[in-house]
């Protein structure tokens, strides 16, 4: 039988794991603030932003929400960034992407402080990643590899197939599965639009993890028996006159080959948000020096 794996479920888990750090911080009056910054009228991203600092409340974040018109100058959201930085009081900085098309999110990304980004997207951050020194690990690879733990997923010795290779997602997961530490000494192999028989390289996996934009990309014709499937996709799409989302996989055919997989919505999604407020966490502690404990 397939075991679906419950995202929702493991990212509680870790929400509730902060409780005892967070609880060391407040006895220290220190308390972990995450400042949210939307520049953007798009209905999604306020959803997005909106759903982070529900998140922060129910675990003892403080959310401080600053929302910037899409029309503005550039400078206003630097500006807003650099006061940032500089209040004591805020520890992590998260500006929702994709910021206004008169704006690099290069740009914004580099501006915001390697100690407050809790993105994990500053090359400094990046560079340490790389190094196998992490600072903070992005959300979302960080989630991927908690869910493989949850599932009694054996990286070590792997091979391992990456769809994807976003600076996001697919770089930075494929560096973490590579290195010498926990869920890491697998084998990789990083996939992307350029890649000569997609299929030729899923099959021979033992875990496929498909986070390439695609929807419905990866079917269970592209995996062998017993294969884990970690779907990172989330793509809206029109069936039978209604909107739904999809992953990158098909999920009713891969699910009968696989032996793990995640559904979507419901897998990679939660731990992603589950995973920032781990970052926010563990920067209050790093700049506060008040020691707690995270797994």
């Amino acid at each position: 039988m397939t075991d679906i794996i419950d995202g929702n479920a493991v990212a509680a888990e870790v929400r509730d794991g902060l409780g005892a750090a967070i609880d060391t911080l407040d006895d220290a009056d220190v308390t972990p603030t995450l400042a949210t910054v939307l520049m953007s009228d798009d209905p999604a991203s306020q959803t997005y932003v909106s759903m982070k600092q529900q998140d922060c409340e129910e675990v003892g974040i403080e959310a401080l929400d600053v929302e910037i018109d899409p029309d503005a100058p550039a400078e206003e959201l630097f500006d807003t960034v650099a006061d940032l930085n500089a209040d004591p009081d805020v520890n992590g900085i998260l500006v929702q992407m994709p910021v206004p098309d008169h704006i690099e999110d290069r740009d914004v990304i580099r501006a915001i402080d390697p100690a407050k980004d809790v993105d994990g997207f500053h090359p400094e951050n990046v560079g340490r990643l790389v190094a196998g020194d992490p600072v903070y690990k992005p959300c979302t690879p960080h989630g991927v590899l908690k869910l493989l733990d949850a599932a009694d997923v054996e990286t070590e010795g792997a091979d391992v197939t990456v769809v994807g290779r976003s600076n996001i997602v697919g770089k930075p997961l494929a560096n973490l599965l590579i290195q010498k530490a926990d869920y890491g000494n697998a084998t990789v192999t990083v996939c992307h639009s350029r890649t000569d028989d997609l299929a030729e390289k899923t099959r021979r996996a033992d875990v496929v993890i498909a986070a390439v934009g695609v929807p419905e990309l990866v079917d269970g014709s592209m995996i062998a028996d017993g294969t884990v499937v970690i779907d990172v996709g989330v793509n809206r799409v029109e069936r039978d006159g209604e909107s739904t989302l999809v992953g990158d996989v098909d999920f009713e055919s891969a699910k009968a080959k696989a032996s793990a997989i995640t559904p979507v919505p419901g897998g990679v999604g939660p731990m992603t948000r589950a995973m920032l407020l781990y970052n926010t966490v563990k920067a209050a502690s790093r700049q506060a020096d008040v020691p707690v404990d995270l797994e």
